[in-house]
């Protein structure tokens, strides 16, 4: 009998390049979405991750954004390579380990499935959801976001509907919105990826992995969960057609040296 996995990745610059509500600020020609981001994580308004739903509801020039432009978004994003043979390969399982694949996003719902149509099924990406108003469908009411703690809801309502114990949860993230999910699921001795270097992630995740290619996150799956050594890792890569040109493992020490209270005096 598989063993059974449950993986959740995020979306935003985990299985993409870009995030939503900047592409989305571009395609309207609105200026300045990092500095209002920037302003709001200050303030802390908001949950990580939340920001851009909070604009689209109470931002005077994200007002009037309807669910063709979300859609829109989502096919204008850039994806990384082979998330379709991620999730094929997860799916179908690998030595005796089989793997639900989900997405858990802040980002609404409507661009992340706009952007993985035909990749990841719709049942299977959890983000935000709004209530659409008019014959124009603009966006109105939110109904629910997946941000901050709400992913950690999130993920702990899909382990507990497919069975999966505590020690089988995979997540991949890349950043500050995806902390408490991550500290929930290493609390339950599951395994943490980190997408990026940003420092608070990198410190909690139990591994980073550094790549254009989503399919590098099978890299610390196969080595946690499945007992693969390098070679045998690199087999089941060229099995695919795909060959790893390259593979540093660098270790990051983060670090901050002041002078003492003598040097300083």
């Amino acid at each position: 009998m598989k063993k059974h996995y449950l993986l959740v990745s995020d979306f935003d610059q985990t299985l993409s390049f870009n995030d939503s509500g900047l592409v989305l600020s571009e395609m309207l020609g609105i200026s300045g979405f990092q500095e209002r981001v920037g302003d709001l994580s200050r303030l802390n308004l908001v949950q990580s991750g939340a920001e851009l739903t909070y604009l689209l509801r109470h931002d005077a020039d994200f007002r009037g954004v309807r669910r063709t432009d979300l859609i829109e978004v989502g096919k204008r994003i850039r994806l990384k390579r082979n998330i379709a043979l991620l999730a094929e390969l997860l799916t179908g399982g690998i030595d005796g380990f089989r793997f639900d694949f989900y997405v858990v996003s802040a980002a609404p719902w409507d661009v992340v499935h706009s952007a993985l149509e035909g990749i990841v099924p719709a049942d299977h990406i959890i983000g935000t959801h709004f209530d659409f108003e008019g014959a124009s469908e603009t966006v109105g009411k939110i109904v629910q976001v997946h941000a901050g703690y709400g992913k950690v809801a999130a993920v702990e309502a899909l382990r507990l509907r497919l069975g999966v114990p505590t020690d089988r949860v995979v997540y991949v993230g890349d950043g500050s919105s995806d902390i408490h999910v991550m500290l929930h699921v290493n609390r339950g001795d599951g395994l943490t990826i980190a997408a990026s270097e940003t420092r608070l992630i990198a410190q909690i995740a139990a591994r980073t992995v550094i790549s254009d290619d989503a399919l590098s996150v099978l890299i610390p799956v196969l080595e946690e969960i499945c007992g693969y050594d390098a070679s045998r890792i690199r087999l089941v890569f060229e099995e695919q057609g795909l060959l790893i040109q390259e593979w540093d493992r660098v270790r990051t020490d983060w670090l901050t040296i002041r002078d003492g209270v003598e040097s300083a005096a």
